[in-house]
């Protein structure tokens, strides 16, 4: 069958198409997306603004219809922290629902990194043993361990590169002094959801997923994207080490001059160093392998899993 999912995150608003059945991998069939980049465009008070509002109705409405022209047969939609933990979320919601007919699911922080690890769990499989999951997100940074495919711990931290950067790190280039606040900050408030995680053990494998460790990856000398989802790719702890004094004078058009790095993301990549940096120091594990498959890939397993039952 032909599965669809909407995709409404902190930065972008994401159509994937997949050929999927229950026990087989799901293949891509097609993708569309818009740079929402609800992280960073919210109102003073963190309300999503009209103008952000109208854009994702329409979009949304656009997806339907391209929906429709791929044969999809079942169609999911999901909003992440952006939605969520905005004053208007539910408002904006409802909106969606009335002017397309498209019913949202929203997210709690925990479902995030529990999704995410299901996909982890089944691109890795269980010869991975105790996995380590870090996903950093526009909105929030999601952490998840286990050796099943139900993480025996799963926290989400108000950490996203997007909204670090917007709280935290608003000049192009920032200040010294900015980026050893931010610093200071990220650590903080990663240290206080640590505990559940490091009770669980020492993994047996590390894996990060998401845009930025993707495009901090690429930086380090991980392969280009072109060459296929299936070469392994790694980030270590020394790698964004180096990478976090470099980006933090380099503004965002030389940022977006970096290999891997596309000019919308680059604004955030510094936020998203330091993100990366922290966890992967106060979860005291040297490096992580990165996966491609994420919180989509996890959605629309879920999925496949309740059709099969």
């Amino acid at each position: 069958m032909r599965l669809g999912v909407i995709d409404i995150g902190s930065n972008t608003v994401h159509l994937l198409v997949v050929d999927a059945h229950p026990g087989a991998h799901p293949l891509p069939a097609y993708s569309h997306k818009i740079e929402l980049r609800l992280s960073e465009g919210m109102d003073p008070d963190g309300s999503i603004g009209l103008a952000q509002a109208q854009r994702l109705v329409d979009f949304v409405r656009e997806c339907l219809e391209l929906s429709k022209d791929q044969g999809v047969e079942d169609l999911v939609a999901f909003a992440t922290s952006a939605v969520r933990e905005a004053p208007n979320g539910e408002a904006v919601i409802a909106r969606v629902v009335a002017e397309t007919g498209v019913e949202l699911e929203v997210l709690a922080g925990r479902d995030e990194a529990r999704l995410t690890f299901l996909a982890v769990r089944r691109w890795f499989g269980w010869s991975s043993g105790r996995l380590l999951v870090v996903d950093i997100g526009g909105g929030s940074l999601e952490l998840a361990t286990g050796r099943d495919e139900e993480p025996d711990a799963a926290v989400s931290v108000p950490l996203g590169a997007g909204r670090v950067t917007r709280d935290h790190l608003p000049q192009d280039p920032p200040s010294p002094e900015a980026v050893a606040l931010a610093r200071t900050h990220v650590r903080a408030e990663l240290a206080r959801s640590l505990r559940p995680l490091l009770l669980g053990g020492t993994p047996d494998r590390v894996v990060g997923t998401s845009k930025t460790l993707r495009s901090l990856g690429r930086i380090a000398g991980a392969a280009p994207r072109d060459n296929g989802p299936y070469v392994p790719r790694h980030l270590t702890r020394a790698d964004v080490a180096r990478l976090v004094p470099r980006l933090a004078v380099m503004d965002t058009v030389q940022r977006s001059e970096l290999p891997g790095v596309s000019p919308s993301r680059a604004p955030q990549l510094l936020a998203g160093a330091l993100v990366a940096e922290a966890a992967l120091d106060l979860l005291h594990v040297t490096g992580l392998e990165i996966c491609p498959w994420a919180l989509r890939e996890g959605i629309i397993l879920r999925r496949l899993d309740h059709l099969a039952t």
